[in-house]
């Protein structure tokens, strides 16, 4: 079977698994050999769901692959949520997880001829930053156990993004140093400062702008960065209740449902 064929099955097969909401019991084909084969699974499963792109997730690799340090996977708009408390589903035997995470909203297309940013460049270009909760979910169980290449190819691990209340003074504060912390089911299961993630959230969109620029996949003012799990990815199960804290005064909630 050629490249491309073996692109294309496992494209289909993560999208048919998830529209479906049906468990794979292993990765559908063979692993691909790098980055930019794993981002053609993607792109090939983006060109096969109608539904608009309304953000990015963006993950961390550890350790770095080829000196690349973050992947990223497409957050899909029927999966924004801003309602805080919501339901938010995860794939029933599959993997499934929270994430409390900072929030970016873009305000400003960069120019698409441009391919690499400064960090006061990608700051310039975000408009507003708000507390929130990624949900991690896929059909396959596995998807973490074997390296980004597999979690890139289904959509970066993503199932939906929380957006919870705006940092009204985001632009005068160091993000970098507020501690964070996830609750579950009201016992605290994690906690952690963006400073120990890479260069922050901030880094994470200068990651995405030269990241999609490279793959020529157009960014829209209103879209969001989820930019990094500050506090680490905690397993969830259906019927758990998760909270994220954030500087002891902002917080946003999610309870997990099936999908």
């Amino acid at each position: 079977m050629e490249p491309n064929s073996y692109t294309s099955q496992i494209a289909r097969a993560f999208v048919e698994a998830r529209r479906t909401a049906s468990p794979l019991a292993a990765f559908p084909g063979a692993t691909p050999a790098d980055l930019p084969a794993a981002y053609a699974v993607q792109d090939a499963a983006l060109a096969l769901v109608p539904t608009p792109v309304a953000g990015w997730k963006v993950g961390r690799i550890n350790p770095p692959v080829g000196g690349v340090d973050r992947l990223a996977g497409p957050i899909f708009a029927d999966q924004v949520q801003t309602q805080d408390g919501i339901a938010m589903p995860i794939f029933a035997g599959g993997f499934g997880a929270a994430e409390a995470e900072f929030l970016l909203r873009i305000g400003r297309a960069p120019d698409p001829a441009q391919r690499r940013f400064s960090m006061a460049e990608a700051r310039a270009l975000i408009d507003a930053v708000h507390v929130g909760i990624e949900i991690a979910s896929s059909p396959f169980a596995g998807i973490n156990d074997h390296g980004p290449m597999v979690t890139i190819s289904d959509f970066g691990n993503n199932n939906g993004l929380v957006v919870g209340a705006p940092i009204d003074d985001w632009r005068e504060i160091d993000l970098n140093r507020w501690p964070v912390a996830l609750n579950m089911n009201g016992a605290e299961t994690g906690t952690g400062i963006a400073a120990d993630m890479l260069d922050g959230p901030f880094g994470a969109a200068r990651f995405l702008f030269e990241h999609l620029a490279a793959r020529g996949i157009a960014i829209t003012p209103g879209q969001w960065i989820s930019t990094g799990a500050v506090t680490g990815v905690h397993p969830v199960a259906i019927g758990d209740r998760v909270e994220a804290r954030f500087d002891g005064r902002l917080s946003v909630r999610c309870t997990i449902t099936a999908q």
